[in-house]
This record gives structure tokens, C-alpha cells and sequence, in this order.
């Protein structure tokens, strides 16, 4: 399996995720994921992130100890032809622990934050639970319509929490999480996030902790009410989901949104003498975030990357053909 012309430019390369210690995080992404990263807690790994608050680092190949934004303005035609990337990544891969809840909170849009946040993307998102407690909950809009006064009234006395809508969550759950949503990730919750590039979250409300050094976080009361949809909803659905099998590999579809898919792939080629091929095409790059077993994956030249839970790979677009081997469950994220 041979390839002259191969450009070792182009190949799949592992990330090296960034780190956060926020005040709800726990150990899972440490003890689970066997993330090295030397914070307490761990809240959050920023797996695949060019934005400046959290860059993730390639971690082999010929582009190793640069970090990814880095590596796509150097070469820009490993995104692909996508009109979402405009030369830069659109998205953001997280994987994050809630030992303890988040706080209650809602993104703009891309509109709102072109006009009010210096240019900024907004925040789309999706969440896929790789584990909940047994009473797990998530905050998701409200049970009925809202008023604006009603809302900010609730927040002062501290009584909002009787009109937000909980939701129970469970593993494999997938949640879509459009701009405006009133939401938070409850307590014993571990989630996968897909998200816009942006880092715009606006706090309503923070059950009154404070952080480390006896201080409340901010909130962004004003801006929430300005961004948050107060209409009151039905609790999300879980989607119909169809698994299509070839050899070697079955694929989901999570989620498609004009800001990116989402599939869950099943690969097991411990049976099979073939293994599973894989390949991106010239529209977009594509993630693989391994969220549970190991396996391989060959590249034509015979040089291989090996994967195991909690590693993170880009693979640019118009790759060669590739091989994935191994028994393991990754997402797969593009445009």
C-alpha cells in the first residue's frame, strides 16, 4: 500500500488538547480520558480549538509542538472548500466533566455577536452525553413563556430555578442547542460539545458559589435577556437514529446543522480481514474524537497512528486513502 505522490504535508496528525479548571469540573477527563493536564479540577479539554482562549497543540508529525491555528494558516487548504471555514476553523471540539452543575446560561448568535461582541462567531452547539449519574438533569429553556421582568425579578430573589425545564439525560443522548437557549449541564453529567468557535457564554444565574479566592463569577444578566429566547418549549426528543453498516464499521448521523455534522462511528475490524476505509474529500477536513476502545489508523505509506480513548485527530481534507483498525467508538466532526 504505496503511494509515490503521497504528501506528507497532508497527513493525520494527533492534537494535544488545552485544559480549564472551572469551579464545577471534576476527574473523569483525567481518570477516564488519561488527559495530562496538570489542572484541579479538569473541567473541560479544548480537543480540537484554534480560538485563543484555548489552542490545541499538535502532538507528532512533521507539524509537532505547533499549535493548530498555526498549522491551518500555514496551510489553509487542509479545511477545504467549504464555505464555512473562510480560512479558518468554524469549529470547536470539547470534552467536559460536571461533577457539579454549570451555571445557568445562553449564547448570541452569529448576528448579536458580529454587532456586539467585536466580530465574534456566535455559539451553536450540540452535546453528546458519554455518561450520566442515574439522576442526572440538564437546564433546557423554560416550561412556559417567560416575561422579561418576571425573569430578572426571579434571578435577584433567586427563584428562577422553578421555572427553568429539567430534563433527565442519559448515555448516548444527543442534545441540540441552538443560539438563545436558556441551558446548563447538571451535576454528573460527561458530554462531548460540537460547537461554533466562539467562547461567548452569558451567565443569568450561578446558585451563588463563589470561586477559589471567595468571589462570585460575573453574570451577564443584561446581555442574556437581550439574546434569550423566553418562549417556553417542549423538552427535547431524542432523534431517530439509523445505523448503516459496511465492512468493518457501522455510522450515525448526531447531528447536521449549517455549522457542522456530527456522526458517531463503530468501528470493529477484529473479525474481518478488511479493514474499515476512510477518506476525506476536497469540501472539508474531519475530526475523529475517539470516545471509547483503541485501534489504528494506516495511511497509505504504511505508517500508522495509533488511537486510543481520549485521543483527538485531524485529518485534513483530500486526504489519501486511509485504513482504521481496531475496535473503538469515535465521533467524527466536519462542515
Amino acid at each position: 500500500m504505496t503511494n509515490k505522490n503521497l504528501n506528507s504535508n497532508s497527513r493525520p496528525f494527533l492534537l494535544k488538547p488545552a485544559g480549564k479548571d472551572y469551579l464545577w469540573g471534576g476527574s473523569r477527563l483525567r481518570d477516564d480520558f488519561s488527559k495530562e493536564i496538570d489542572t484541579e479540577p479538569l473541567a473541560e479539554t479544548w480537543e480540537c480549538s484554534t480560538h485563543p482562549d484555548g489552542r490545541s497543540v499538535v502532538a507528532d508529525g512533521p507539524y509537532a509542538g505547533r499549535t493548530l491555528d498555526r498549522v491551518l494558516r500555514e496551510h489553509p487548504e487542509f479545511l477545504g472548500t467549504h464555505p464555512r471555514t473562510r480560512g479558518e476553523l468554524p469549529i470547536l471540539i470539547k470534552l467536559i466533566d460536571a461533577k457539579k452543575d454549570l451555571s445557568v446560561q445562553v449564547h448570541p448568535d452569529d448576528a448579536y455577536a458580529q454587532t456586539h461582541e467585536n466580530g465574534s462567531l456566535g455559539k451553536t452547539e450540540m452535546w453528546y452525553v458519554l455518561d450520566a449519574a442515574k439522576d442526572a438533569r440538564l437546564i433546557y429553556g423554560f416550561y412556559h413563556d417567560m416575561k422579561k421582568e418576571v425573569l430578572k425579578r426571579s434571578l435577584e430573589n433567586g427563584t428562577v430555578e422553578k421555572y427553568l425545564q429539567k430534563v433527565p439525560v442519559r448515555k448516548d443522548d444527543v442534545f441540540y442547542v441552538e443560539p438563545g437557549t436558556v441551558h446548563g449541564i447538571g451535576a454528573g453529567t460527561l458530554v462531548a460539545e460540537i460547537q461554533e468557535s466562539s467562547n461567548l457564554t452569558y451567565r443569568l444565574y450561578d446558585y451563588n458559589r463563589v470561586d477559589k479566592n471567595g468571589q462570585k463569577r460575573t453574570l451577564h444578566i443584561e446581555r442574556a435577556l437581550e439574546v434569550a429566547n423566553l418562549k417556553g418549549s417542549a423538552a427535547p426528543r431524542q432523534p431517530m437514529r439509523v445505523l448503516n453498516y459496511k465492512k468493518g464499521c457501522a455510522t450515525e448521523l448526531l447531528c447536521r446543522c449549517k455549522y457542522f455534522q456530527v456522526e458517531r462511528m463503530l468501528i470493529n475490524t477484529e473479525r474481518c480481514r478488511e479493514m474499515a476505509d476512510f477518506q476525506t474529500g476536497s469540501n472539508s477536513f474531519q475530526v475523529l474524537l475517539c470516545i471509547g476502545g483503541c485501534g489504528v489508523l494506516w495511511q497509505e505509506d504504511g505508517e500508522v497512528i495509533r488511537f486510543v480513548k481520549g485521543d483527538c485527530i485531524f485529518v485534513p481534507a483530500c486526504s489519501a486513502p486511509l485504513k482504521l483498525h481496531g475496535k473503538a467508538q469515535m465521533l467524527k466532526v466536519g462542515c
